[in-house]
């Protein structure tokens, strides 16, 4: 091949994806979670990780399968990220240390009350050693507790990451809200551009599921209260959806230039074409109801792509089953697709495995790649009931046998993250 064959529209080094590896409720690995949401089974489960008494909603998308060695939401995210890489890596044929950049999404992550009031029964009593602060310091300092330590630092997962798997230079932590799987892989993709590197570790987790944060996001009124049977809860797109199914998963993905990975001759998953992101200043957790910041992604990530809209076979939507945002999601597509929307397959991953939160939009872009590996589109379950306002080819309840060659796959987050990716099995 001739050296601008691994360029693209811009002249800037193709990328490709070489491994990648998958946890969500719906089991470890790539294989299983694939079968299991391609025939749209869900993953949603009552919650025995903690009591649910008196709360409004019961349900979640635990991952409850991993050891971990605390329970806490550190050792669970960092679990979950390892045994992704673990996989992501094997499958793209990489041994020893990867020697490259690693950028990871982590959840803005607090020691849980538990591990909180364990530490305060045993701080100094406050006519003592002066404010809280200065008492659990006192008692820290008294008898240190390294798993609550941890679990207070934000980059210790990225850390942990970094020396197991001996990858290069200084680990990069960020969190974008539902937009950060996404953010992730854009670091990754622009370091390769650049030339800063020809390959890099891209990881998501999101292992924080609590009582804290159910409660939280209950009181937002974000989170579907239909318990009743858990997996018929996630409903995107429909006319009866109520919220959110809050949800817990990994996926890492193993980027490389298409140079790089075709010289040692790894097999070529797929292509990273595009990435857009915009911000949104509309709100602290609302999206902006005309679309306007989600349209202006949308289109950011075909431009960076240089593709048309006429080139998306497949669309694989943030789809929450939020009132709000699966409306504002199709407004902005619509924006941009126009007429040809609605036969454009649009499915949602979320009716099966729920919203993964800082994991979502690895976990979706892995899925969109297999979407195109396998000429198989997920279907959305629990299709029912459908929005007469929002006109789209869901893929309803059943898989359907179609291949294409482009994807986009969107993740509009909190506080005004947005983020699309463009994907293609092969280089234009």
């Amino acid at each position: 091949m001739t050296a601008s064959a691994y360029k693209d529209h811009l002249g800037r080094p193709i990328v490709a994806v070489t491994g990648m590896g998958i946890i969500t409720s719906l089991g470890q690995g790539l294989e299983d979670n694939w079968n299991a949401l391609s025939s749209g089974v869900s993953g949603i489960h009552n919650i025995t990780r903690f009591p649910t008494d008196g709360l409004s909603t019961r349900i979640a998308g635990t991952v409850d399968f991993i050891d971990i060695p605390a329970p806490n939401a550190v050792e669970r995210s960092y679990a979950f990220a390892r045994e992704t890489t673990i996989e992501a890596l094997a499958q793209a044929g990489i041994s020893g240390d990867f020697d490259a950049p690693l950028f990871l999404a982590a959840p803005p992550i607090e020691p849980e009350w538990s591990a909180r009031f364990a530490l305060a029964d045993r701080s100094p009593p406050a006519e003592h050693e002066g404010d809280a602060y200065e008492r659990f310091l006192a008692a820290m300092r008294q008898r240190p507790d390294p798993a609550f330590h941890e679990a207070a630092l934000f980059g210790a997962i990225s850390e942990r990451l970094a020396d197991r798997f001996g990858t290069r230079g200084l680990p990069v932590t960020l969190s974008t809200a539902c937009a950060s799987g996404v953010t992730a892989i854009q670091l990754g993709i622009e370091a390769i551009r650049q030339g800063r590197t020809t390959r890099a570790l891209v990881v998501a987790t999101d292992g924080s599921l609590s009582a804290e944060a159910l409660i939280r996001f209950s009181l937002l009124s974000a989170l579907s209260t239909q318990n009743d049977p858990p997996t018929k809860a996630s409903k995107p797109f429909s006319k009866d959806r109520d919220g959110f199914v809050i949800a817990e998963g990994a996926a890492t993905l193993v980027l490389e230039s298409l140079e790089a990975a075709i010289a040692r001759g790894a097999k070529i998953l797929g292509i990273m074409k595009g990435a857009g992101d915009k911000a949104d200043s509309f709100h602290r957790t609302r999206s902006s109801p005309d679309g306007g910041p989600a349209i202006a992604t949308i289109r950011a990530a075909l431009v960076d792509a240089g593709m048309d809209e006429g080139d998306i076979g497949y669309i694989n939507a943030h789809g929450t089953s939020t009132p709000e945002n699966d409306k504002m999601e199709y407004g902005a597509m619509s924006a941009v697709f126009g007429a040809e929307l609605p036969g454009i397959p649009v499915s949602s991953n979320k009716s099966m495995i729920g919203h993964t939160l800082t994991a979502a939009g690895a976990v979706e872009a892995v899925f969109s790649l297999q979407t195109m590996l396998t000429g198989t589109l997920p279907p959305t379950i629990n299709y029912n009931n459908p929005d007469t306002s929002i006109i789209l080819d869901v893929v309803p309840n059943k898989k359907r046998e179609k291949q294409v060659n482009a994807v986009l796959s969107n993740s509009f987050g909190f506080g005004g993250q947005n983020a699309s990716l463009v994907m293609a099995l092969e280089p234009a």
